[in-house]
């Protein structure tokens, strides 16, 4: 419905908390405004001209696509014009009073009032129309969607002074040119953006790979005034090309990083890049980027992550998800296909096997940017696995293509390194290897102390053997998929009978076989008292300070995975562990000529062996009351 007066409405909340932040954190960046609006008439541009594809009269009379930048010293504005796909009244108000990206809440949630990394987070985030508000206290912006009628256009303004600062207005306008007119007036203090100079620069500093020509009014230096004089002819101050379809050797970095913060509105340059042309059965071309932050809403799986799509440089769709496997959802960049229909839908993008052939080369020319990376880059790596490591373990079992390549750049903490924050790859690990050893071991914990400090580590630790430390909730699931590495089996340390092979000599394995056979009644006493709270209990050889530990068969779950399941609200069979009980501990000792409380002794050293490695108790009452009870007894 429209009305013939200004109608008056309020922001929605999290829209006035990012005008603040705008005004505020993002100053000292304040030209990133030019860049944020060139990029969103870039994207009507391309928009109209996809749409146009089934509806060619969306072009009226006017089918070359451009944009128009103007500014005018006495009235202290400047005009951004695109002749793109425009907005009708409902598409005013949604896109520009208020924001509709799922993790709203999240987002916010992390602002800590730290200007420089709010400014980040915000880049991340997506600024968009309202990096308008750095530099103006009031924006005006005249609007008709492609194919409407002329008086079918609208006018949404919005002040950030006075008593309307906070509301914006909406009224029905009558526009003969389809596209968006986005009218800045200027703060006092940013006189200086007055100027064709300035402008261009700023332009060519950020926007020079923008598709449509960016046109400004010729501007000649007038001998008697001694000042620029704008004339009524224009000039495209934009190379106006598809930088991926340029030669590579015509591209200069800062060319690549301008174009990255297009595709991706991110502030900071990203960390690396490919740009090659696929040729042969499939033709298409690849320009990828590796952002150097993980955006705020990774994690979030419901907004779609993916690639911009082009068919022979004719945009076709945003956020193209099939075009890379989803565990590389945070790579950013443009593919454009040879082969595709320029009506391709995403139904179509699922069942393509032209897509399929793309999404391998991509997934494939990204794992080999990051292999270059981890190889010559290492601090660079260092900082990449930091913010995306969680994300490409999900490879491991979503991309057996490519696991080889995906199990070489992953990387763990270690009982040889001495922080969460230090980690080693698969093929360090297998250089240091002890003499003898033949396995890579590994634990998995609910924390790096938790892991750190697992009695499962105990005879490794006495020996000198390294063992990985996996506490990342996705550890367990994700190494389930890689059961060797470079003809190296991986183990974990906490399944099946522990076999050190040539790391334990003669002695240590017949000593072992004696005291199964000496402690075999106390085993089986045990055995009969816990019940079904266990599947077996036997003599170790793992622990060498604790009285005892819970271990499970080698194909079995493991007992951290099923309680993630378990949290998730997954239904987990219900599998007894196997209690192992170290012969040589004071407390296995004194059970062993126990009688008036062995239940309770018993008891006692499973649930020791239970919270040991990060598990819950059944009945914790219990437990206090046998602990206080024991106590009291040995003080007697």
């Amino acid at each position: 419905m429209t009305t013939s007066a200004a109608e008056k409405r309020g922001f929605q909340t999290e829209v006035k908390q990012l005008l603040h932040l705008m005004i505020h954190s993002l100053y000292s960046n304040r030209e990133i405004f030019l860049r944020e609006l060139v990029s969103n008439a870039s994207d009507a541009c391309d928009k109209l001209r996809f749409e146009a594809l089934d509806n060619a009269a969306l072009y009226e009379s006017e089918s070359d696509l451009k944009i128009r930048i103007r500014f005018d010293k006495p009235s202290r504005t400047i005009t951004i014009s695109d002749n793109g796909i425009g907005m009708n009244r409902e598409e005013a108000i949604n896109h520009l009073g208020t924001i509709a990206k799922s993790g709203t809440k999240e987002f916010f949630a992390k602002l800590s009032g730290d200007k420089q990394k709010d400014a980040n987070l915000i880049g991340q985030f997506g600024v968009g129309f309202y990096s308008a508000f750095i530099v103006a206290d009031k924006v005006t912006v005249l609007t008709r969607r492609a194919g409407d009628a002329a008086d079918a256009g609208v006018k949404w303004e919005c002040s950030m002074v006075g008593d309307e600062a906070g509301e914006y207005s909406i009224e029905p306008y009558t526009k003969a040119l389809r596209g968006t007119d986005i009218i800045l007036h200027l703060r006092e203090s940013e006189e200086d953006l007055l100027s064709g100079w300035k402008l261009r620069s700023i332009i060519r500093r950020y926007s020079d790979h923008i598709v449509q020509p960016i046109l400004m009014q010729k501007e000649e230096w007038n001998q008697e005034k001694a000042e620029n004089v704008i004339s009524d002819e224009e000039e495209t101050v934009n190379q106006a090309n598809a930088l991926w379809t340029r030669s590579k050797n015509d591209i200069s970095d800062d060319d690549y990083k301008a174009f990255y913060k297009h595709v991706s509105h991110d502030f900071e340059d990203p960390i690396a890049w490919s740009h090659a042309r696929v040729e042969g059965r499939h033709e298409y071309t690849q320009l990828l980027y590796v952002p150097k932050r993980a955006p705020f809403d990774l994690w979030d799986r419901t907004p779609r992550h993916g690639l911009k799509l082009y068919v022979r440089r004719v945009f076709i769709m945003d956020d193209a998800e099939k075009l890379l496997p989803h565990y590389l959802r945070f790579v950013r960049g443009v593919v454009d296909s040879a082969d595709l229909p320029l009506n391709v839908s995403r139904e179509i993008l699922q069942e393509s096997k032209d897509v399929d052939t793309i999404r391998a080369g991509c997934a494939k020319r990204v794992l080999g940017l990051l292999e270059d990376m981890a190889e010559n880059r290492k601090e660079d790596y260092a900082g990449f696995w930091t913010e995306f490591g969680r994300v490409l373990k999900e490879g491991l079992g979503e991309d057996q293509a490519n696991k080889d390549k995906l199990a070489g750049l992953m990387r763990f903490a270690s009982t040889q390194l001495d922080s969460a924050e230090e980690s080693v790859s698969l093929k360090d690990y297998i250089g240091r290897m002890k003499e003898g050893q033949d396995k890579i071991y590994y634990v998995t914990a609910d924390s790096f102390n938790a892991a750190k400090n697992s009695p499962h580590l105990e005879v490794f630790r006495k020996k000198g053997i390294e063992v990985l430390l996996l506490s990342d909730r996705i550890d367990e699931w994700a190494i389930s998929y890689l059961s060797e590495f470079e003809g190296k089996q991986i183990v974990s340390v906490a399944k099946g009978d522990l076999d050190l092979g040539q790391l334990e000599d003669e002695e240590e394995k017949k000593k072992v076989a004696e005291q199964a056979e000496a402690f075999k009644p106390l085993l089986e006493k045990v055995k009969g008292s816990l019940g079904e709270r266990v599947k077996e209990v036997r003599v170790t050889h793992r622990l060498t300070d604790s009285p005892a530990c819970l271990v499970v068969d080698e194909n079995e779950m493991g007992a951290n995975l099923a309680r993630l399941l378990k949290s998730a609200g997954q239904n987990v069979p219900t599998t007894a562990p196997i209690l192992e009980i170290n012969p040589e501990h004071p407390v296995v000792v004194r059970l062993k000529s126990e009688d008036a409380r062995f239940d309770d002794w018993a008891a006692v050293l499973f649930d020791q062996a239970l919270l040991a490695e990060g598990g819950t108790l059944d009945d914790p009452a219990s437990f206090i009351k046998r602990m206080n009870q024991l106590m009291l007894d040995m003080s007697r």
